[in-house]
């Protein structure tokens, strides 16, 4: 008896230590349930009802396996993909590499600094800008508690405000269950014409977010440090194969949940078009506690994700130009595009969605040297990549580049 007691406490220790190491994948996690999410998966449900549910399965699978390979590429070679990046590039294909990546970090903030500002909107009727402001604002805060605290405590906030966005945008389908059928039928791929292509490649693009490829490889470094080849390191990659696995499945369900209750709730109707409309839709058909979660939902997704973006931000710079700029300064520069946006009344929903699409173009520069990376033997030694998943990493970043081709084309073309 006793030693069935030993035996089980040992194995709850484990597992609590196991636990404690969980934590970066979560962070990471934040932008795949950010704004541009919410605009991107509720504009396909309410425009085209279940037909995109498998690019909701199809981009969170994609995630899975890209962000453990950043996280691994982290942890077996103590650098972040930006610094070995910066290792391996020129001057000046590194210089031109930090640009696109700091085009994308303010796509990123656009449509964080953006959702924040509709969020505020809705639950307190304050003006778009003044919304963005405070957004901008209050993630700085976030930003200070990260850089003062350490990583940890900047991780339990995050872990708390993903809870919250997960309960926001769950309730509608617990207070509503879509079609099963209607479900099943949208994991077979096909499109509608250009508009279900622009809003596949914006799905996409706010799933497999670019600038946390970057971020994930540095935080699983900083967080586990670089353990030397043996028990230890293995421990941490299958932990870290958990922690991405939960991750993106808590992710995937909340993305899914945005679409089926678009599909179910707000297809066929007047006026749902922006976020604005589909919260009231979602208001008046399922109940104002439906609509005050959605809000708060998006609040605490712009808050946490424009955070994340701001920190993802910083990495790159550091570690492609090995140069630093103090926070404040960097957060009020990436801000200045989104807060540009708000005040020319911009079609705040449409500038989530198209900044998206901006993000799809710059996966494939992430992933293209994060591939190669994890597949040298001579950088990775024996946690190389097996064939197949190099075989599937690739894949990855030829679906994505040929469906933003196809979206060039089906634009130009006006069909």
């Amino acid at each position: 008896m006793s030693t069935s007691v030993a035996e089980h406490r040992t194995a709850f220790q484990r597992a609590r230590s196991a636990s404690l190491l969980l934590g970066p994948a979560f962070v990471a996690a934040i932008a795949y349930v950010d704004p541009g999410n919410v605009a991107s998966n509720v504009s396909a449900g309410a425009k085209f009802g279940y037909l995109l549910v498998w690019v909701i399965v199809m981009a969170n699978v994609m995630a899975g396996l890209v962000q453990f390979l950043s996280a691994k590429l982290g942890l077996v070679t103590g650098r972040s993909l930006p610094e070995l990046v910066r290792d391996k590039a020129g001057r000046p294909v590194r210089l031109a590499y930090w640009g696109q990546a700091e085009i994308v970090a303010m796509a990123t903030d656009l449509a964080e600094v953006v959702g924040g500002a509709i969020a505020l909107k809705l639950l307190f009727g304050l003006p778009l800008l003044l919304g963005g402001v405070i957004t901008g604002v209050v993630s700085l805060g976030l930003l200070a508690i990260q850089n003062r605290r350490g990583q940890q405590p900047f991780e339990r906030i995050i872990l708390g405000l993903l809870g919250i966005i997960s309960i926001g945008f769950l309730a509608s389908v617990v207070i509503s269950p879509p079609s099963a059928s209607g479900t099943l039928e949208g994991l077979v791929p096909r499109f509608d014409g250009s508009e279900s292509v622009l809003l596949a490649a914006a799905m996409i693009g706010a799933t497999v977010m670019p600038h946390v490829v970057y971020l994930h490889s540095g935080m699983s470094r900083d967080r586990h440090g670089h353990p030397e080849p043996g028990p230890a390191r293995t421990r941490l990659l299958r932990i870290t194969r958990y922690d991405v696995g939960l991750a993106m499945l808590l992710a995937g369900a909340v993305n899914l949940a945005m679409l089926l209750m678009a599909a179910n709730t707000l297809r066929g109707r007047e006026g749902v078009d922006t976020i604005e409309g589909a919260h009231a839709a979602v208001r008046d058909s399922l109940g104002p506690l439906a609509g005050l979660l959605l809000a708060v939902g998006l609040l605490a997704s712009g808050l946490a994700s424009t955070s994340v973006g701001a920190y993802a931000g910083a990495m790159i710079m550091q570690g492609l130009l090995h140069r630093g700029i103090p926070l404040v300064v960097r957060r009020v520069v990436t801000l200045i595009p989104a807060l540009a946006v708000l005040a020319a009344g911009v079609d705040a929903t449409r500038a989530l969605i198209i900044s998206q699409v901006v993000l799809s173009f710059g996966i494939p520069l992430a992933l293209i040297p994060l591939v190669r990376f994890t597949s040298n033997r001579e950088l990775m030694g024996d946690n190389v990549n097996h064939r197949v998943t190099t075989a599937l990493a690739w894949l990855v970043a030829a679906i994505i580049s040929v469906l933003n081709i196809l979206l060039i084309y089906l634009t130009v073309q006006g069909s």
